[in-house]
């Protein structure tokens, strides 16, 4: 792994550089049009679905097909073909939900428990002890889009945010959401963020560079870890501020100033 993937990796409080999210938290990515956080997505992927560890992930797309994902993935030396006849890798396309004929009288709100129900049997097999897996990230790229599908309506973006929040607790899963933050009108979008940032144990903001455009820096990453217990045994955000750099197959990451 790069080395200056360290600088994310402490930002979100790992212990190791190959352990994934295998405390049962959220963390929310919340990117914008000039800055897009999906790079912050494909590493969690990646350390998610380490050699070292019996990591699965379940992955929910609404924004892009399989594809997509297993070209970028390949890039950064993931095999998800690989992953995903291993039963560590299991992909829901959302770009396919279009309302098929079977789904012909179902309502917004049965299409979103049905997707649900499938999260949860495929959970019950994974948490067997048949199975013999364990730290299950659920991933979500992206949740605007999702309400889209949804013809508008964010009470059932929220409700299904609800059911798995709750498998966090029940199951110990992780989730980890990317989220458009400015996609939004301004009269919908606060309830839907609000719910979301409520919900997050860890917000990563994905941002222009506040001096604007630079050739080796592409924008700044602002990680957020809330509830984190200082030396007086009380609770506080921890605030994180770095820059990034993408690249082809990999993306550097650098406090400011710290480069040459």
């Amino acid at each position: 792994m790069d080395l200056s993937s360290n600088v994310l990796d402490e930002a979100l409080r790992f212990d190791n550089a190959t352990t994934g999210l295998c405390s049962g938290r959220v963390v929310l990515i919340e990117d914008c049009v000039e800055t897009n956080g999906a790079f912050v997505l494909h590493h969690l992927i990646k350390r998610a679905l380490s050699p070292t560890s019996s990591g699965v992930v379940l992955f929910v797309a609404f924004a892009q097909p399989f594809s997509h994902y297993e070209r970028i993935l390949r890039k950064l030396s993931c095999n998800l073909v690989a992953h995903r006849e291993n039963g560590r890798f299991f992909f829901f396309d959302m770009l396919k939900l279009d309302y098929p004929d079977e789904d012909v009288g179902k309502s917004d709100q049965d299409r979103v428990i049905d997707l649900y129900g499938k999260i949860q049997k495929t959970l019950e097999v994974i948490v067997s002890p048949e199975y013999n897996k364990s730290c299950v990230t659920i991933v979500i790229d992206d949740i605007s889009l999702m309400e889209v599908a949804a013809n508008g309506t964010s009470n059932n973006v929220i409700d299904f945010l609800h059911y798995c929040h709750t498998l966090t607790s029940e199951l110990g899963c992780s989730l980890v959401i990317l989220n458009h933050e400015d996609i939004y009108s301004d009269m919908m979008g606060p309830t839907l963020i609000l719910h979301m940032e409520y919900l997050a144990d860890v917000v990563i903001k994905a941002e222009p560079l506040v001096t604007g455009l630079a050739t080796d820096v592409h924008g700044q990453l602002t990680v957020i870890n809330k509830g984190i217990i200082d030396e007086q045994r009380s609770l506080r955000n921890r605030v994180c501020n770095f820059h990034f750099n993408i690249k082809e197959n990999s993306v550097e990451y650098f406090y400011p100033g710290s480069r040459s």
